[in-house]
């Protein structure tokens, strides 16, 4: 039923019918969560193994290091080795470190505005001085950085190939502009790839300032869900080939791979952004946790081991995607009122509901004991100016927790909707 079409009777009818929906639906006493993108229980037990690793006489790295020691900045040879492939990152500029990338981007950004980036003359500014381009719908966690340290945020709307290269282009122009933040593949929360065209032209620009620097947050390089895998372009060496071999810092990690909160982070760049980073890390820690990147090191000893991984974790995330895709298509699919993503990789469903909407669909949701992650998370300061997107995290939900909470959730759009619409037929001409 095209709610849309709907004469303000019929939608009076609706309305009446859907309250009552909710109404019952609030009296169930639900507790459900679509709130981040966690792994689920049975995803985590995929890499129980590592608990018993490395084992009690192994201690040892392929390169001689006693891992119980102090030491190794760089990280474990044999670990950096493994994840060259799938970041794309030649391994000596690879450097293996704690369990969150976040940590490694908050560390990248913090440098940058207390001593400036490698090769710079100066320090970034705060306070309005400097600026960085941020994809959306995006991620909540890069923007919550910027907004920390006092570094504008300038959107930049997603395409089906990545960030609108022309408005990029134009932006990066200003010299206030000193980076951009991408989720290269399957990003968060659209799941788009971005183009080998898209990649080129970021890798390319000219007018974009000396120190400006794309922040390449891989956390989906290896997370395919369905479908074949797509492909990404070498940022890296792109950059390199067009003259800008210190504009790409890129970040990944095992969060999502083996265990979410002791896994291991990487970043990958220029042999001097590597002596960079480094030079910094050498004044605040003797070294990272080394036991654990062997633990990892033996669990995945190469790249085909990280992607058979992988597919066991897609066999538990492929059901539920599908789920989630199913309810929403029956409940939602011919009302004219929302559309969503239907994603090959990553964590992510983008849901996108009527103009206005989003903050009284999470509302809706909310007193039905449904919690979704806050309208305009996926923007800038915490503001969508159309109110309509929401991000949807299926993952860490059992099949029918999951089930309930897309059958709630789309209840609510539709009320929601017919609200909107109802009270637009009510203003006066």
């Amino acid at each position: 039923m095209d709610l849309t079409v709907l004469t303000p009777a019929e939608l009076s009818d609706r309305l009446t019918a859907l309250r009552a929906e909710h109404h019952r639906l609030t009296g169930r006493g639900l507790r459900l969560d679509l709130t981040r993108g966690k792994p689920a229980a049975e995803q985590l037990a995929l890499s129980q193994p590592l608990l018993d690793l490395p084992g009690l006489d192994d201690h040892t790295a392929q390169d001689g290091t006693d891992c119980r020691n102090y030491g190794g900045l760089h990280g474990l040879p044999e670990l950096r080795a493994t994840f060259a492939g799938p970041l794309q990152v030649p391994a000596e500029q690879l450097v293996a470190f704690g369990n969150s990338s976040l940590e490694l981007m908050y560390e990248c950004l913090v440098d940058a505005v207390l001593f400036g980036v490698a090769g710079a003359a100066e320090p970034w500014q705060r306070d309005g001085r400097t600026a960085m381009l941020c994809t959306v719908p995006g991620y909540d966690r890069h923007f919550a950085i910027c907004e920390k340290l006092g570094i504008d945020m300038i959107p930049v709307p997603m395409t089906e190939t990545g960030p609108d290269m022309d408005e990029v282009e134009r932006l990066v122009a200003d010299e206030r502009v000193k980076g951009i933040w991408c989720v290269p593949k399957y990003s968060n929360p659209t799941a788009v790839t971005f183009s080998a065209e898209t990649v080129r032209r970021l890798a390319a620009m000219e007018t974009a300032a000396p120190d400006f620097r794309i922040f390449w947050d891989n956390a989906y390089a290896v997370h395919r869900v369905a479908g074949t895998d797509e492909p990404l372009a070498d940022v890296l060496g792109l950059s390199a080939e067009h003259g800008h071999p210190d504009r790409v810092f890129v970040f990944g990690s095992t969060s999502k791979i083996t265990t979410a909160g002791s896994g291991v982070a990487f970043f990958g760049s220029s042999p001097a952004n590597v002596a960079w980073l480094l030079g910094h890390f050498a004044k605040r820690t003797i070294g990272p946790d080394k036991v654990n990147q062997l633990r990892h090191a033996r669990f995945l000893p190469d790249a085909p081991a990280v992607h058979a991984h992988m597919a066991r974790h897609a066999a538990v995330l492929r059901p539920k995607f599908e789920l989630v895709d199913a309810v929403l298509e029956k409940r939602l699919g011919d009302t004219g009122v929302a559309s969503w993503t239907r994603p090959q990789g990553g964590y992510f469903v983008s849901l996108d509901v009527l103009d206005g909407c989003a903050a009284r669909v999470v509302e809706l949701a909310g007193e039905a004991g449904i919690a979704l992650t806050p309208a305009g998370a996926t923007f800038p300061y915490g503001k969508d100016p159309r109110d309509r997107n929401i991000r949807l995290a299926p993952s860490y939900p059992d099949p029918d927790e999951l089930r309930d909470a897309a059958e709630g959730l789309a209840l609510c759009v539709e009320l929601a909707a017919v609200e909107s619409l109802l009270a637009t037929t009510d203003e006066p001409a």
